[in-house]
């Protein structure tokens, strides 16, 4: 039986070597396997024959050892060593090697998790990074904001060229020296137009009216004198001359014809009465009364109204007895005598008594030349709108040709045929300015209520042209000299003339005064800025300072009617007051959220400076202004102090808000504008410029980098860096328990304990060197001596079995 068990012991020292060479021969193998963990075996004595278990000491004996002899070897366990492994540098940037404890997480063919220590990964078409057995590295993404989502492992992903990002301004920085010295800003560019008029009044048009010279009237009337006896009455005065003059009227227009030459007569001794026979009739049925003016006895300066009756062929005489006295108490008109000689035009407008509104006028209607005769104006214009109730009637004078005058008015606009007798002197124009006012070519003037398609401009032909119609207006001003970015406007049939002022004021960032930003009036005209209608006139007061000052030239409005093409509107602005300010200005570019460029000037000038302290307002354009509705521009303002070494002592307010209603930018976009930099300190030209600012542009990423902490740092081509991701690793009690899947992986063990996940760095888990390698710990030269050992362990072992077979051999020899 003991060969027999020597031959099972040695067995067992074999099969242990063969274990030991198995295991040196795998960590050879692998001595250049990155990441790889060398085994080391280790044996435990197997079975025990006992031969006596001892005993223990008494008083007569010592005791005694137990005998036993052992049966042999066993592997007791084959034991990675977790020691770290040399760390190499690598060429590639997704190489990753782990400095201390820890395992990255990857994924199985089924989804299950498994471990690693080797830290080669490749990108693959999905920019996903895996080991080069195609395990995808697992760890925590990021959101779309490039934020850390750290709530559930997923393969790390970093799409070099495809992900896009942007970086909006959160500050910008300017320099330059606003210089103390110059002029305050205390005067406002001010901007207007000529009148404009309101087509939805109507006019009167000359279309059909004429004028022509009065004819005389015939001198056919025939006076007989007479006397009568009537007590009280006093009638004529005996043997004194009279004179007489007829002249046709009209009541319609309140006007007289031509007088007739004079008809003298003288009285008898006892007479006291002239009977006036065969009174003209009008053959051009022009007029409809005759009236008789006569003159005081024996004077032929002045006539007096005596008589008016009908006109027609069987008017009856007219018996004169009254007496003078009478004929000037007052009551009796006297007789205008007075005739035209010169060149004149004329001009009817329309009226209304109720409003005080008086129409535009008809064209000039050219009456020609006369000399000591009367126009008539036949067929006077009709009002067929109802907005009117009376006719006036405008004429020039000889030495004032371009300037028209009342002369009379019709308390009638819509009788047809009207004939108006001119009997208006140049004197009595000139003598009498109150009662002969100056046309207002102009007509109505534009107001609040007008709309933009109603609005009128008279040309220098005295045409009246319709300024808008319906479509798309593209308006560009200028501010301080510089172009403004064009703005749209859509006209309506509804739109109102002051919805056009407010856009055209937001599109040049006119900026009004509030009770919170305290910017000031314009010291010129005393009004705030902004734009107003004032007398017919479109007028804009800027804020003060030169780099302010506004203007709109003959091209800054075009209009593109529906289907149409673009026409320039003819609505020029003309400067009434110049701005007055040292001033500068900086333009520069600021990126909201998704990176769009927006384009910004920011203007300081000179507002006020005393014993104490400069102080510069700014004010912040931007033509990328977004607001929910209109299209201003202003997107703050603030002031900047100096004290008086020249530097920045306070800001009021440094913020520009700029709103990004229409895209999906996150609005508003706000930055602030540090001053810090500026100079107060004395200067030939006050300058501004900005040195730099933080946002960016869209930029791809271009490149990333991966920290100790495992945190992924993805560069982008604008230079801006983002989280693209977290590595994270895992940690376990006894990693000699993890159970070795084969291609360097690990899965957890019944004995290794459960995986304690954490980023590198954190809760004993080692930390993360990108661009290296951890290379395999096999120790090569231990393990060589473990493989001589081993094979003389087996030799030994099999000495031991020869020897065996040599003392059976000789036992079973004894039989011969």
């Amino acid at each position: 039986m003991g060969l027999a068990s020597a031959l099972s012991t040695a067995l067992t020292g074999l099969t242990a070597a063969e274990t030991t060479i198995d295991v040196v021969g795998n960590n050879l193998a692998n001595s250049n396997t990155v990441g790889f963990k060398a085994s080391q075996v280790n044996f435990a004595t197997q079975f025990l024959q006992t031969r006596s278990l001892g005993s223990a000491p008494t008083a007569n004996d010592g005791g005694r050892n137990p005998r036993q002899i052992g049966l042999g070897t066993m592997v007791a366990d084959i034991t990675p060593n977790f020691n770290q492994g040399t760390i190499q540098l690598s060429s590639s940037p997704t190489d990753l090697a782990i400095q201390g404890d820890g395992f990255f997480i990857v994924q199985g063919g089924q989804g299950e998790q498994l471990y690693t220590r080797n830290g080669i990964f490749k990108m693959n078409s999905e920019s996903e990074l895996t080991t080069t057995t195609g395990n995808r590295l697992l760890g925590f993404g990021v959101d779309d904001d490039y934020q850390i989502d750290s709530g559930t492992l997923m393969p790390i992903h970093i799409p070099i060229g495809a992900a896009a990002v942007a970086q909006a301004t959160s500050s910008v920085f300017l320099e330059g020296t606003l210089s103390p010295t110059g002029d305050l800003a205390t005067t406002a560019e001010i901007i207007q137009t000529a009148v404009l008029g309101d087509n939805s009044y109507t006019a009167p048009t000359s279309t059909g009216m004429s004028t022509t010279i009065t004819q005389l009237v015939p001198a056919t009337t025939t006076t007989s004198a007479g006397s009568f006896g009537i007590p009280g009455v006093d009638g004529l005065t005996p043997n004194a001359t009279y004179s007489y003059e007829l002249v046709f009227y009209d009541p319609n227009t309140d006007t007289e014809g031509q007088p007739s030459t004079v008809v003298s007569d003288t009285l008898g001794a006892a007479e006291n009465q002239f009977t006036l026979d065969n009174l003209p009739d009008d053959a051009s049925s022009t007029y409809t009364r005759l009236r008789i003016y006569r003159s005081e006895a024996d004077q032929t300066d002045a006539y007096y109204l005596i008589h008016e009756q009908d006109v027609g062929a069987a008017a009856p005489p007219h018996i004169d007895q009254l007496s003078d006295a009478d004929l000037t108490d007052g009551t009796h008109a006297q007789l205008n005598q007075t005739l035209l000689a010169g060149s004149y035009n004329y001009l009817i407008m329309f009226y209304n008594s109720s409003t005080g509104v008086e129409s535009r006028p008809t064209q000039p209607v050219e009456a020609g030349i006369i000399d000591n005769r009367r126009f008539q104006l036949r067929d006077l214009p009709v009002d067929a709108s109802g907005q009117w109730d009376t006719r006036r009637i405008y004429r020039n004078t000889n030495t004032n040709p371009n300037t028209y005058y009342r002369i009379g008015e019709i308390a009638d606009a819509t009788t047809p045929g009207l004939v108006y007798t001119d009997s208006t002197s140049d004197t009595e124009i000139a003598s009498d300015p109150a009662a002969h006012p100056q046309c207002n070519l102009d007509g109505p003037p534009a107001a609040n209520s007008t709309l933009v398609t109603d609005l009128l401009l008279r040309d220098e032909n005295g045409d009246y042209d319709l300024l808008f119609q319906e479509g798309t207006l593209d308006f560009t001003a200028r501010k301080g000299g510089r172009s403004l970015s064009a703005k749209q406007f859509e006209i309506t049939a509804t739109t109102t003339l002051p919805e056009l002022v407010n856009f055209m004021q937001e599109a040049m960032g006119i900026q009004e005064p509030t009770a919170d930003n305290g910017i000031p009036n314009d010291g010129g005209s005393g009004n705030p800025p902004g734009g107003v209608i004032t007398g017919g006139r479109i007028q804009f007061i800027g804020n003060n300072g030169e780099d302010n000052a506004i203007d709109i030239g003959v091209s800054g409005l075009q209009l593109t009617p529906a289907g149409g093409s673009p026409v320039s509107v003819d609505i020029p602005f003309s400067s009434v007051q110049s701005a007055v300010g040292e001033s500068a200005s900086a333009d520069f570019l600021a990126y909201d959220t998704l990176g769009i460029p927006l384009q910004v000037r920011v203007t300081a000038v000179l507002e006020s400076r005393d014993s104490s302290a400069t102080v510069y307002r700014w004010f912040a354009d931007s033509p990328d202004n977004d607001p929910a509705s209109g299209v201003n521009i202003a997107v703050g303002t603030g002031l900047i102090y100096f004290n008086g070494e020249g530097n920045v002592s306070s800001v009021s307010e440094s913020t520009v808000s700029v709103r990004r209603e229409t895209v999906s930018s996150i609005t508003p976009l706000e930055f602030e504008l540090d001053f810090s930099s500026l100079s107060g300190l004395s200067a030939d030209e006050s300058s501004l410029a900005v040195s730099r600012q933080d946002g960016s542009g869209p930029g791809v990423l271009s490149s990333f980098i991966v920290g100790e902490d495992g945190r992924i740092k993805g560069v982008f081509s604008n230079g801006i860096t983002r989280d693209l991701g977290q590595v994270q690793l895992v940690r376990f009690g006894n990693p000699t328990g993890l159970h070795q899947k084969g291609e360097n992986l690990f899965a957890t063990g019944v004995n290794s304990g459960l995986p304690v996940m954490g980023n590198p760095g954190q809760q004993g888990i080692g930390t993360v060197i990108a661009g290296a390698q951890e290379l395999s710990n096999t120790d090569i030269g231990s393990n060589l001596i473990d493989l001589i050992l081993a094979s003389t362990m087996y030799r030994g072992n099999t000495r031991v079995i020869t020897t065996s077979q040599q003392m059976l051999d000789e036992l079973l020899a004894l039989r011969r």
